[in-house]
């Protein structure tokens, strides 16, 4: 959420940074609001100063046998305590608009972020490893035999389109390959493992962004919890409205939890295979900063997501998003996409993404930089490392071997009994 008071000083910039995302004449109408809002405070105050002035009067005209004063005054108490009620309830109404306003703007990008339309003006940063030649036609993942136990049938009897079962080596190779990214980022990357739930309150979904703007993307139980598109949702709320101490920052944490997401307006996209599912897995990281270690600290996130898949030997591309494909919180974004043989191309397996201070205002989440000294807002990280499901994708599909079976990253094998291949037949081996 934005600062009412940056948009009072200086509108012009405001509505500069805007126009990068899109959008135009943002800063008059909030500033109409604000302009409405302050102008309802102020009536409100000056109703209750004439009261409280005709309070004191009563009195005085009473003892002075001034029947009529003291009948005016009283009336004209009463009059102002209507007023004095219908202004403030206009401020708390301008004010809820105000709020309701502002939190539907998205982040103000940073200043080296590309303008650009859409994911096709996104600037590469960096490649590792060399796509693998085949001697024969790649498949993709949910054409490989040895993938059989993604069952695509039975779960749509359960659940209906965009969920699989998976069974045998499938939920195995699954199963461990969240076990891997956990066990990096905890004993290498000094994240600290959480285990949050999978349903929150309105309030958290408010906090990372998610409400009020994108509720369509996400799913609602019927007693008002929302299923989390990702731990980032829980994670990063952990500091919500509390006053955190220097010394306790930054906080990096990481999750391997359930996501759920509607994929609203992506209705024929990816609709083949587990690359888009309304059910999927990811291993999450998040870290709170103080803001001048911020910009650091989205590097160091990058190469955490990065050290997985070089771990794994999966090639990559390191992309920072432009205006146009970068998220509605986030400051800056780097997307990492992993090669996939079968559809000879890069596709998204991470996105880390530094939100300054946006989320932390939604969230009431402060630091005091000092001993005594105010508290300022902290700032927010977050990034996938990995999704689980689309790693699996990328191990399928650049180990595949021209029999059918898959060959296993090194790495994994002490994950899978010491298992290193997954034949035709859909067996570890």
């Amino acid at each position: 959420m934005h600062d009412i008071r940056a948009i009072r000083d200086n509108p012009e910039a405001f509505d500069a940074a805007m126009a990068r995302r899109g959008l135009s004449g943002v800063a008059a109408r909030i500033l109409a609001i604000d302009e409405a809002r302050r102008a309802a405070i102020a009536a409100a105050e000056a109703a209750l100063a004439e009261r409280n002035a005709a309070s004191k009067q009563v009195g005085a005209a009473k003892a002075k046998g001034d029947e009529a004063e003291f009948e005016r005054l009283r009336a004209l108490v009463a009059a102002k305590k209507d007023e004095i009620a219908r202004l403030e309830e206009e401020a708390r109404a301008k004010d809820a608009e105000l709020r309701a306003a502002l939190l539907e703007l998205p982040n103000i990008v940073a200043e080296d972020v590309p303008d650009g339309e859409d994911e096709n003006d996104n600037v590469e940063i960096r490649r590792w490893g060399e796509p693998r030649r085949f001697d024969f036609e790649p498949k993709e993942h949910y054409q490989l035999p040895a993938a059989r136990g993604l069952d695509f049938a039975t779960a749509a009897r359960l659940s209906g389109s965009r969920f699989v079962v998976m069974s045998g080596a499938m939920a195995r190779l699954h199963r461990a390959l969240a076990q891997f990214m956990l066990e990096i980022h905890t004993t290498e990357h000094g994240l600290t493992e959480m285990n949050t739930p999978v349903l929150v309150r309105d309030e958290a979904m408010v906090g990372t962004g998610q409400l009020p703007k994108f509720a369509e993307d996400s799913y609602r139980t019927t007693n008002g919890w929302w299923m989390i598109p990702t731990a980032e949702v829980t994670l990063t709320n952990m500091v919500a409205g509390q006053i955190l101490e220097a010394d306790a920052l930054p906080m990096r944490m990481t999750a391997h939890t359930l996501c759920f997401r509607s994929e609203a307006g992506s209705a024929g996209k990816d609709t083949a295979g587990i690359l888009r599912q309304h059910q999927f897995e990811k291993v999450e990281m998040v870290s709170i900063t103080r803001p001048e270690d911020s910009e650091a600290e989205h590097a160091r996130m990058t190469r955490c997501a990065e050290t997985v898949l070089e771990r794994l030997g999966l090639p990559y591309r390191t992309v920072t998003l432009c205006t146009g494909d970068i998220g509605f919180s986030a400051r800056r974004t780097h997307d990492i996409e992993v090669w996939l043989p079968g559809q000879n191309a890069y596709r998204e397996i991470s996105s880390v993404s530094t939100c300054g201070d946006f989320q932390a205002r939604r969230m009431n989440a402060r630091y005091r930089p000092a001993p005594e000294a105010r508290p300022e807002f902290v700032h927010t990280l977050n990034g996938s490392g990995l999704a689980v499901g689309r790693t699996l994708i990328a191990v399928l599909e650049n180990g595949q071997q021209a029999d059918g079976s898959v060959e296993l990253p090194e790495a994994l094998h002490p994950w899978l009994g010491g298992k290193s291949r997954i034949t035709a037949e859909g067996e570890l081996a």
